[in-house]
């Protein structure tokens, strides 16, 4: 269990974390947004007393879990006009 503990926070200690400004302005949202969100689970953070910073990877894979699919756009065929008979 101590191995596990100790790489995973190997693992976090080369993770970039961003604070509430820089996220912000990445995801194109208002700081008290991404403020709402923390407080209500919906974005994963990590809390450093009252300072709220948000892994990188974490975000990408949280954005990416919420990737969606453009619909197909239907195709539509013109069909050419009859010609009248010579």
């Amino acid at each position: 269990m101590i191995g596990a503990l100790t790489l995973t926070i190997a693992e976090n200690v080369m993770d970039t974390f961003l604070d509430v400004q820089q996220l912000s302005k990445l995801l194109s949202v208002r700081p008290m947004t991404l403020y709402g969100w923390v407080h209500d689970g919906l974005i994963p953070h990590v809390k450093l007393g009252r300072l709220v910073r948000f892994s990188q990877n974490d975000i990408q894979e949280w954005l990416n879990k919420r990737k969606k699919q453009g619909r197909a756009r239907r195709v539509v065929e013109i069909a050419e006009p009859a010609r009248a008979p010579s």
